[in-house]
């Protein structure tokens, strides 16, 4: 494991690790090592993983189990049919694809040199233990709520597993490096998927007064207006734009960010219910509004 690279051999995993298997260039699958061969990890059923309920689905390979049907599993039987916080192997986590171990505790350039996102943050882990506690305190029917891909996914899964973070914001999405990583990017890429339905429209349901969006865009004004005065040549305009995704890359990163909290696990539960129940409210009045 190196600096553009976080795969790691079998042999290396410890329980209470974060680890992630890449389905495509642009979406990974993480989870929660927890020993003797096991991943738990927060899925959709029937192969919709990312659970957009569009096209996108087919764009990106599902990350389910595939061993189902006629083919189960020898070890964990058909999983094609779960969804929420399962336990699965690891040959049935990683579906054939390679394994990598999600950093913790890294430096901010460190962070910035990662070609993509999903792979690290400057967030510090708790120890092993704990993390292994809350993950199987989830699998035991507590669950991690409702499975959106850019409010709440299987990364925000494992991070919080990791450090008892979570996130409240209604400006942004949660944890999910791979999903910010998308939005310091450009908003636009964010707003076309939740268009398509993609994650809740309201995101949570608290929010601090300074969000992430305020810091990147009065950092990118500052970056922009400086190259601006000394040329309005095309260099200029990349390097600042390539300034602006590392701005964005840094301040949404949930070991920089102000709008998180520490949730002990055993309360977990019934906060997100509170949330989703504030969510819902909150879309009926949106759409009455709308009528």
């Amino acid at each position: 494991m190196g600096l553009f690279s976080n795969k790691i051999s079998r042999d290396e995993l410890k329980a209470g690790d974060h680890i992630y298997s890449w389905r495509s260039y642009i979406y990974s699958h993480h989870g929660i090592y927890v020993g003797d061969g096991k991943v738990i990890h927060f899925t959709r059923r029937g192969g919709l993983e990312i659970g957009t309920g569009t096209y996108l689905d087919k764009i990106i390979q599902f990350s389910v189990p595939r061993h189902g049907g006629d083919n189960p599993c020898p070890n964990c039987g058909d999983q094609s049919i779960l969804d929420g916080v399962i336990s699965s192997c690891l040959d049935c986590f990683l579906a054939g694809g390679s394994l990598y171990l999600f950093q913790y505790d890294v430096s901010k350039a460190i962070l910035v040199a990662k070609q993509r996102g999903g792979t690290c943050t400057t967030a510090t882990s708790d120890p092993p233990e704990e993390v292994v506690h809350r993950a199987r305190y989830l699998l035991s029917g507590n669950g991690f709520g409702e499975y959106h891909l850019l409010d709440n996914n299987c990364e925000d899964f494992a991070i919080y597993c990791k450090t008892g973070l979570l996130v409240f914001s209604v400006t942004k999405s949660g944890s999910s490096s791979q999903v910010n990583s998308v939005c310091a990017a450009g908003g636009l890429a964010s707003l076309t998927l939740r268009f398509l339905g993609v994650g809740r429209a309201a995101g949570q349901a608290a929010s601090l007064a300074v969000s992430p969006a305020m810091v990147v865009s009065a950092a990118t004004r500052a970056v922009t207006t400086t190259f601006g005065l000394v040329t309005t040549g095309f260099a200029a305009m990349a390097v600042a734009e390539y300034s602006k995704y590392c701005i964005g890359r840094v301040a949404y990163d949930v070991g920089v960010r102000k709008d998180v909290r520490k949730v002990p696990v055993e309360e977990l539960a019934a906060l997100l219910a509170v949330l989703e129940g504030s969510l819902d409210n909150l879309d009926s009045t949106n759409s009455d509004k709308n009528k």
